[in-house]
């Protein structure tokens, strides 16, 4: 693998027959707020990117910025007409809220493990096409690292992507008869067949669909007062990219993940998982100094300092035309960005963070 693209997945969501339904839960959570200072951040820096994005020329297309540091929601900023109350779609970042609930199916006994065969999951398809010894050795753990085996690729008209989304029902069946053409846990291919196939080994263990086990076990603990997720005639949730947010519940997801799946006291999801998820499962080959470092389950791998990579790393969830949630550890801090951008936009949200976000902190330094 030479490069690796920023966003690597189109969803074309033409689903004439699927139900599409907003839930609100009563909320809560107020994120407390202060400033850039306070939190020793540079206000001037942060001021100049607000304006860089207010110019429309150099970062055109991003809604929504908000930067979270040390617990404390200290930028918020809409454009282009959004704001807080405004449900955005997160695409791709929704596999990063799959990898949460299959920690937590995990956590009460409704999964044994990452380990755990998926077809073991659906002993009833005995016409599931395709069928070979490699099939049969597919992991949850391959699902959730992109290293399925299949041949399920993105972005094409008449993708195996663009044909599930056009589906009205059988997704789960459709991911399940793709051709092999590699053996599992050997080599990453973007695949958001799995994801989708994750939401329905969801249902068969524990009786409910993703939106309404997200509700359950971790929605309604974050507070999280809207969701839309698009879904097919049958009630599956589309858990490649189907939910929408508002961008302060994203970063409750972000900050959740800071504070190893603690929220408000309590253990949402269990620390082992958010170490397993933030692990380099998958090595990118690329340039010493390129920023991308790895793929966990469902998180991209950023180096904090692309040029030394012992600064530490940055736990990224990515979704097409610019969905960020950006986890610094070693700055106490959560990024989120959402975008309207095609092309080579939709990469200014990573661009902008090593350029004005991180050498905003005035407390550390990565350029020593």
């Amino acid at each position: 693998m030479k490069k690796i693209k920023f966003i690597s997945l189109m969803f074309v969501f033409v689903l004439l027959s699927c139900h599409n339904s907003e839930k609100s839960l009563s909320t809560k959570y107020k994120w407390p707020t202060s400033t850039p200072e306070a939190q020793e951040l540079d206000p001037e820096k942060l001021k100049s990117l607000v304006q860089a994005i207010r110019d429309d020329k150099t970062y055109p297309d991003v809604d929504s910025l908000l930067i979270i540091r040390n617990g404390f929601l200290v930028l918020e900023e809409y454009f282009h007409g959004y704001d807080a109350e405004t449900l955005h779609m997160v695409q791709s970042v929704t596999k990063s809220f799959i990898s949460a609930l299959v920690g937590i199916a995990i956590d009460k006994g409704f999964i044994k493990d990452a380990n755990q065969k998926i077809l073991g999951f659906f002993p009833d398809l005995d016409s599931i096409k395709n069928l070979d010894e490699r099939k049969r050795s597919i992991k949850i753990q391959d699902l959730l690292t992109m290293r399925s085996g299949t041949d399920f690729y993105e972005r094409e008209f008449g993708s195996p992507n663009f044909e599930l989304n056009r589906l009205a029902t059988g997704w789960d069946i459709f991911y399940l008869d793709r051709p092999m053409i590699s053996d599992p846990g050997t080599g990453f291919r973007y695949d958001t067949g799995g994801s989708v196939l994750l939401s329905a080994i969801l249902k068969k263990v524990n009786g409910m669909h993703a939106d309404a086990f997200a509700e359950k076990y971790l929605f309604s603990h974050l507070d999280i007062s809207k969701t839309f997720w698009i879904k097919n005639s049958e009630g599956y949730p589309h858990a490649g990219g189907g939910l929408h947010l508002l961008p302060r519940d994203m970063a409750k997801l972000g900050q959740l993940y800071l504070q190893n799946g603690v929220w408000q006291g309590e253990q949402i999801i269990p620390v082992q998982w958010i170490e397993e998820s933030f692990k380099p499962h998958v090595i990118f080959r690329v340039p010493e100094d390129h920023p991308y470092k790895g793929y966990g389950y469902y998180w991209w791998i950023l180096k904090l300092d692309p040029k030394d990579e012992t600064k530490g790393y940055i736990y990224t969830a990515l979704g097409l035309w610019g969905q960020f949630i950006f986890v610094i550890p070693e700055y106490d801090m959560v990024v989120v960005v959402n975008s309207d951008a095609r092309g080579a936009n939709e990469g200014h949200p990573i661009t902008f963070l090593y350029t004005y976000v991180l050498p905003s902190v005035q407390d550390q330094d990565i350029n020593k």
